[in-house]
Formats: structure tokens, C-alpha cells, sequence
């Protein structure tokens, strides 16, 4: 396993970053399968492990707790904050009085004295940025946190927020943790050059698009749209909405690459991603030891030009084949007030 530096923050992290989002009820909640999920990884060379504390409502930040007893020391543990845990109000944002309550339940479930890195995972419009900077800049000074980042920020709002920390003094974000696949290639034209000129590294999620790029999903076949990640997420697979119609093409293609450089396609997809040069880590999900085996075969795989000539001829640089943010869509396009003027002030005479 090779190992990169976390932007310019001093920290050195493995390629590949370990994801817990599957270890929680309805995915894999065999607490102790996996502990020994994440005790491979480390074996074979992961120092980096990635987890949230709305995974399972804090239960894969319990396992993951587990599971570093003894190897905290060794490990480069980054978690996040934003999304709402339990029931009643100011129980979730980016406010600095849910922070606060929120990295101490962190620091407990996960059994360790700090965080290397505390990431807000999306950003929060009833909060101004310079309240979420001031407090992680405070948790940093307190030394509860080592670094923090930003999850699913648009590149204008980091620009935003580096902005504020330089005029305010405060920290800055260290890191960003965008979708990246290469069925999802939009942030190469803004996002990712963004965070190489504020020397951001950066972790990217979603390397497999939603499991489109496993293999699993083919052109020709029936997909259970009741089981797996498909019942999350109908509309990312049902065949009959154009957009899936013309990813299961895609996958076509891009399975033929693979197999013509002798590897599988979700080790093409992984080793994509990391072949860019503003991308730090990428962050592999495995449910089972036999996936997590499988992607770590492929570690070593080194994309050459003509490989990464030919995904291009597939997948242009910048496209998205779909779009990976639907889940948190920004406000901009959800909030009609934003755009639409008053129907009174519409009209151009």
C-alpha cells in the first residue's frame, strides 16, 4: 500500500481509505465480522478509516471503536458531522452548539481521546460559515481534533469558507471528500482544481457509482429493484430510465477495458480515481471480507496514458453519466423562492 500526504497537513494516509458505511444494521451488523474487516485492512497497509456519525446512528463508529482498541495509535480516523442524530431540535447542522455536543459523542462511541480528522458533511445554509470555522478551530486548539474537512461542498463554497477563515483568522478546511467515479466525473472541471490550489487533499467517495461499477449490473439482464442498493435507490438502477439505460452501456465498455489489461472492473474504477493528481485517497466500502479482498487485489494496478486515453473516449473528462449528489441537492435548485422572482417582477416590460 502507498501512502500520500493529506494535503498540506502533514498527515500520511493510505491510497485507499476504508469506508464503514456498510457496518450497521441493514448492510453488515455483525459487530465482530466486521472487526475483522477493518483488522485486514490494517494488516494489509490501511492506515486511514473513514466512518460518519449518522452511519446506523452512531453504530459504525461503535464498531469501528472496536475494532482500533490497541491500534489507535497507528490509525488516521476521520469522521463527520452534520446529519440529524436522534429525535428533537438542534440535534444536527453545522451549528457550534450541536458541534460541540456532537464530536464528544463521536469521541465516545469511537473510544479514543481525538480525531484526526472532523469533517462537516454538508454544508448548512440556516448557519453562517464563520460559526462552523470558529468552532472547529476551537476544537482544534483544544486538541480534541487534529485537522478538519469539508463532505459535498460545492467548489464555491470552499472558496467561500477559505475566504472567511483568511479574513477572520480562523482555520481552514484541510480537506474535502467529493462523489468520484468515472461514471461521475464532474469535479474535475472546478472542484478538484479548487482543492489543489488551496492545497486541500481530498477523499472521494462513491469510487464503484453506486455499485454500477462492480460489474454486478449488466446491459441485457434483470435487476431486482427490491434488494441491495437498488431498493435504496430505484432510480439510479431501473433499466428503463434512459440514464441507467446508457450507464449499463457504458459499464459494457468499460468491462471490455478491463478485461483487455487483465484486471476486474471495479479495480479499473478504484485505480481511476486515484490516478488524478488532486485525489489523495479513495474511499473502498466493503461489506464483506470478500469484497474488501477483492478491491485490495487491485491495488498495485497502475492505469497507463493509453488505458486513461481510452476512459476518456468513454467518459469525456468533467461528464456525468448521472448525478451522484441527488440525495442532498444544493438549495439553489430545491428552494423555488431562490429561483423565481416575485411573480410581479417577472416580466421584462
Amino acid at each position: 500500500m502507498r501512502y500520500r500526504t493529506l494535503g498540506r497537513t502533514g498527515i500520511e494516509v493510505s491510497v485507499h481509505c476504508l469506508g464503514t458505511m456498510m457496518f450497521q444494521d441493514g448492510f453488515n451488523s455483525d459487530h465482530d465480522d466486521c472487526v475483522r474487516i477493518i483488522h485486514a485492512a490494517l494488516d494489509q497497509g490501511i492506515n486511514f478509516v473513514d466512518t460518519a456519525d449518522m452511519y446506523g446512528q452512531g453504530e459504525s463508529e461503535e464498531i469501528v471503536g472496536k475494532a482500533l482498541r490497541g491500534r489507535r495509535d497507528d490509525v488516521v480516523l476521520a469522521t463527520k458531522v452534520h446529519f440529524q442524530m436522534g429525535e428533537g431540535r438542534n440535534r444536527s447542522g453545522n451549528s457550534r452548539r450541536w458541534i460541540l455536543t456532537a464530536v464528544e459523542d463521536s469521541l465516545r462511541r469511537l473510544n479514543t481521546d481525538w480525531i484526526d480528522l472532523y469533517q462537516v458533511h454538508l454544508p448548512d445554509h440556516t448557519t453562517d460559515i464563520e460559526e462552523t470555522l470558529s468552532v472547529l478551530s476551537d476544537l482544534v486548539r483544544q486538541g480534541k481534533i487534529r485537522a478538519f474537512g469539508c463532505s459535498n461542498f460545492p467548489a464555491e463554497e470552499i472558496v467561500e469558507a477559505h475566504h472567511v477563515s483568511e479574513r477572520r483568522s480562523l482555520g481552514r478546511f484541510r480537506t474535502a471528500q467529493p462523489p468520484y467515479s468515472i461514471l461521475a466525473r464532474g469535479i474535475e472541471a472546478s472542484l478538484l482544481p479548487v482543492c489543489e490550489r488551496y492545497g486541500m487533499g481530498v477523499l472521494v467517495w462513491s469510487p464503484l457509482a453506486f455499485g454500477f461499477l462492480t460489474g454486478k449490473h449488466r446491459k441485457g439482464r434483470p435487476i431486482d429493484l427490491a434488494a441491495g442498493r437498488a431498493a435504496l435507490r430505484p432510480a439510479f438502477f431501473d433499466p428503463a430510465i434512459a440514464e441507467n439505460a446508457a450507464k449499463l452501456d457504458t459499464v459494457e465498455q468499460l468491462i471490455e477495458l478491463a478485461t483487455s489489461i487483465g484486471c476486474a472492473l471495479p479495480q479499473l474504477a478504484v485505480a481511476f480515481t486515484v490516478a488524478h493528481p488532486a485525489v489523495t485517497s479513495a474511499i473502498i466500502g466493503p461489506r464483506t471480507m470478500g469484497q474488501l479482498e477483492d478491491l485490495l487485489k487491485g491495488a498495485a494496478l497502475t492505469l497507463d496514458d493509453a488505458t486513461l486515453d481510452r476512459i476518456d473516449e468513454i467518459v469525456p473528462p468533467g461528464v456525468n453519466r448521472y448525478n451522484p449528489s441527488t440525495s442532498f441537492p444544493p438549495r439553489s435548485l430545491t428552494d423555488t423562492a431562490l429561483r423565481r422572482r416575485p411573480l410581479a417582477e417577472r416580466a421584462a416590460g
